[in-house]
């Protein structure tokens, strides 16, 4: 016992002194925070599903306890999202580059949601905050044709030793996902690199041109200060 928290506190000093390095040389390096204080990841609609999802995926189901205990550790750090990808830098005994390439919705399967959709959103705060029909939600969230990546769709990149096809620092940025959607939820569509506001119904779609060109503005901005709700409600 003693021989391995000796071996956990090197780990850890060499980890410190990396992110020290590396902070040196310009990267933030900052920690995804996680609610300390509830025993869900994720409080939102959009995170929830996300995480739903993701524990849909019986081939990872060995690896995805080892990624929530990383998450809540604060061990992924400057996880970012974009079109395609999503990044972080995650605190093993070293520190691992995890990049996991997440394939763009199909145009036809977009089009298809949107014409299911059709007149069943009113707003962008709706659909960001989760406030939906039960129609709509199943359509959204369906597992085959909704929003949501299928295990086929995903490829992990991780500099650690693991060749599993899914190694436990990929499983903690996963779930990393689910957590920046309970504040940034338009990140899910920025990631599948489709339009939210193709969602919105005829009747709203003069505001959503509105949106659309203040898209710069709602990126990076708190949405639950934005619209003046608690979106974890």
């Amino acid at each position: 016992m003693s021989w391995n928290r000796d071996e956990a506190e090197e780990n850890q000093e060499r980890v410190q002194r990396e992110i020290t390095k590396r902070r040196a040389r310009g990267e933030l390096l900052t920690a995804l925070e996680v609610p300390q204080k509830s025993r869900k990841l994720c409080q939102s609609f959009w995170g929830q599903a996300w995480c739903r999802n993701l524990e849909s995926y019986q081939h990872y189901e060995a690896r995805l306890p080892a990624g929530r205990s990383y998450l809540r550790h604060g061990k992924v750090l400057d996880l970012t999202l974009e079109p395609g990808t999503v990044s972080a830098v995650v605190a093993g005994s070293e520190l691992y580059d995890t990049l996991i390439h997440i394939r763009p919705l199909a145009p036809d399967q977009w089009q298809e949601t949107v014409h299911a959709s059709q007149g069943q959103v009113n707003s962008l705060l709706d659909l960001l905050s989760g406030q939906l029909g039960d129609g709509l939600m199943k359509i959204l969230t369906d597992p085959d044709q909704g929003l949501f990546p299928k295990p086929q769709e995903i490829r992990f990149d991780c500099s650690c030793p693991d060749h599993a096809d899914l190694c436990k620092h990929a499983s903690a940025v996963l779930y990393g996902v689910g957590v920046l959607l309970d504040t940034r939820p338009e990140l899910l569509f920025t990631l599948r690199g489709v339009d939210q506001t193709d969602l919105l119904s005829s009747a709203s779609s003069s505001s959503a041109a509105t949106l659309g060109t203040n898209d710069g503005e709602l990126k990076g901005t708190d949405l639950s200060a934005l619209f003046g709700i608690d979106l974890a409600e």
